[in-house]
């Protein structure tokens, strides 16, 4: 009996041990729990209750050189769902009202499938008040249906642009995945300098933080809004263009296939770019329609094909003057070298000169003549490799590393490409066309641009590009930094072509329909040779001839002669961005300038 008691009462006191053991690790931990560690746990409930939604900021806008708004932002409507609370048995009906395809809706809401169904999709961009008005007016009908108010691009300036300025549209999943500043339904730049200038451009994102309950539902602002991030806008450019010659040249492409490039040669910025035809930026403010998209895509002269920067065309006679640069520079030849012209030259066989038989003719007058026998002769005096290398300071058959990503090299052939094509025992003859820009060189209306700024400003310039420079939230002005040019040519070799440009206009030249009272402008022609239709018409030149200001290329193709075709459209360009404001250009003479030469 004793025993039984005595066993009785250790069980009882192991029992009541255990019992205060467990009491006091609860008593600790609810302790440790509650005082010493309620800061953090404090921080982590807060954060498992409060849902932060991202505020997205508005888009850098686009100024002109003269700042005249050229891209803005302006406020459009947008319908949501949110997949909570939203009856997939309205699609239809809400497809037809949103004027989405068929499907779109469902396509839409299995693409967001990964994120909360609380979290409002966004299924329609910039729809009209009529939409708007019928899902409020039939709230009560669609649940998870609503509408904010969101900004897009808007274009106040009448000028397109479309190559230079790109557009945006919704991130993908690789982006979101490559970029953490993205989620789903943001925009992201995709070409031209919304493109290029994306990270500057697109803002910083704030933060609005809001209350929900387990499932994710919202119940109301955290500590009313107190502790909300605003969103920061993003900086807006200023850039090189000048809006008037812009829409000028935009205009008188109308209806052509080709392309416009005019630089200001001291700087390198681009004063006007238009590629021919072009395509309506509006069309992309929001979702794209697929009958716009293929009609873009079956159109056969490529409306989204920037031909100022890619397409590939042999120079024909404007390239002449870089040829005579080369020479001169190298001293195969000087200015009163002269080659002798007998209406041709014949290396092989017999090739035409321009203009029939010119006699004994020195460098200027081969130019102001184009002269096809003197550039004939002339390509042998300075050599394949070293035409080569020299196009290359001038940006010529390479990229020019202008400031959008739609660009294409072209060619200049050197031996090692003749060797590629023909073997080691290449036919000589094919440079002949070379010298007169036929054959396989291959450039682009940007490269003839720049290489005629360059020309214009004895060889020394910087990278072309569009942005001129930044302006911060209080309008301060920094500028673009970028590469400086530098041809290393003798400054005698330019003075000495450019006299050839400036009687190609002023003298008996080509161009001398482009001729502006007031404005000595010199320039060249070009007509090259097309295999597939009609003959590309080029222009290149620049004014004024004594202190350049701006320097165009005009290609117009399938149309014929340059000097009858595109110079016309480079003289009314030069006449708007050189007369607009009846300045007084102070110049010599052109008579006085014909009789030194």
């Amino acid at each position: 009996m004793n025993s039984e008691r005595v066993t009785n009462i250790n069980r009882s006191g192991i029992l009541i041990t255990i019992i205060v053991f467990v009491a006091l690790v609860y008593t600790v931990r609810l302790f440790q729990l509650q005082i010493v560690e309620h800061t953090r746990f404090d921080k982590e409930s807060t954060e498992n209750s409060v849902k932060a939604i991202d505020l997205t900021p508005l888009r850098g806008v686009f100024y002109d050189r003269n700042r005249e708004l050229l891209v803005e932002n302006t406020p459009a409507y947008t319908i949501r769902i949110t997949p909570a609370y939203y009856d997939t048995s309205n699609n239809r009906i809400l497809e037809k009202i949103a004027g989405l395809d068929p499907g779109a809706i469902r396509t839409i809401l299995k693409k967001n499938k990964d994120y909360s169904k609380f979290t409002p999709i966004k299924i329609k961009r910039g729809v009209t008040f009529t939409s708007v008005a019928w899902v409020e007016e039939n709230s009560e009908l669609l649940h998870g249906v609503d509408y904010i108010i969101e900004l897009q691009r808007g274009y106040p300036a009448g000028v397109h642009g479309s190559h230079i300025f790109g557009y945006s549209k919704e991130v993908s999943k690789n982006q979101i995945n490559a970029d953490q500043y993205y989620t789903a339904g943001d925009l992201i730049g995709y070409n031209g300098i919304e493109r290029k200038y994306e990270s500057v451009i697109r803002g910083i994102k704030g933060k609005t933080f809001i209350i929900v309950d387990s499932k994710g539902r919202e119940i109301s602002k955290f500590k009313e809004g107190y502790q909300d991030i605003p969103s920061i806008k993003g900086i807006d450019l200023v850039l090189g263009i000048d809006a008037e010659i812009q829409r000028i040249a935009e205009e008188n492409l109308k209806g052509k296939a080709g392309a416009v490039v005019a630089i200001e040669p001291k700087t390198g910025q681009i004063l006007a770019m238009v590629s021919a035809p072009d395509y309506d930026l509006n069309e992309f403010s929001y979702v794209t329609s697929r009958d716009y998209l293929r009609q873009l895509a079956t159109n056969p002269d490529k409306p989204q094909f920037n031909r100022a920067t890619m397409s590939l065309h042999p120079p024909g006679s404007t390239f002449k003057v870089l040829c005579a640069a080369i020479a001169l520079d190298m001293g195969v030849i000087d200015e009163n070298t002269t080659l002798y012209c007998a209406g041709g030259f014949t290396f092989g066989r017999f090739f035409k000169c321009h203009g029939g038989v010119h006699g004994s003719i020195n460098v200027t007058r081969a130019i102001e003549k184009s002269c096809n026998s003197f550039f004939y002769q002339l390509i042998f005096k300075i050599g394949l490799d070293n035409l080569h290398e020299y196009a290359k300071r001038f940006k010529v058959g390479v990229k020019t590393g202008i400031d959008i990503f739609e660009e294409t090299g072209g060619l200049i052939p050197n031996t090692k490409y003749y060797e590629k094509t023909f073997g080691k025992n290449w036919p000589q003859g094919v440079l002949v066309s070379l010298g007169i820009g036929q054959g396989e060189i291959s450039l682009t209306p940007l490269q003839l641009a720049f290489y005629t700024a360059l020309i214009a400003n004895d060889g020394k310039s910087f990278s072309p590009h569009i942005v001129k420079g930044y302006l911060d939230e209080n309008k301060n002005f920094a500028p673009n930094v970028v590469n400086e040019v530098n041809t290393g040519l003798k400054k005698s070799a330019f003075e000495i072509v450019k006299k050839g440009m400036f009687l190609v206009v002023n003298g008996a030249g080509t161009a001398t329909h482009v001729r502006i009272p007031g404005i000595n402008v010199a320039g060249k022609t070009g007509t090259a040779q097309n295999p597939h239709g009609k003959d590309h018409a080029w222009f290149i030149g620049f004014a004024p001839f004594e202190d350049p200001q701006i320097a165009i290329c005009v290609l117009v193709e399938n149309s014929g002669f340059g000097g009858t075709h595109a110079a016309p459209i480079a003289k009314k360009m030069f006449e708007s961005y050189l007369l607009r404001d009846k300045k007084e250009i102070k110049g010599q003479d052109a008579k006085s300038l014909l009789a030194k030469n």
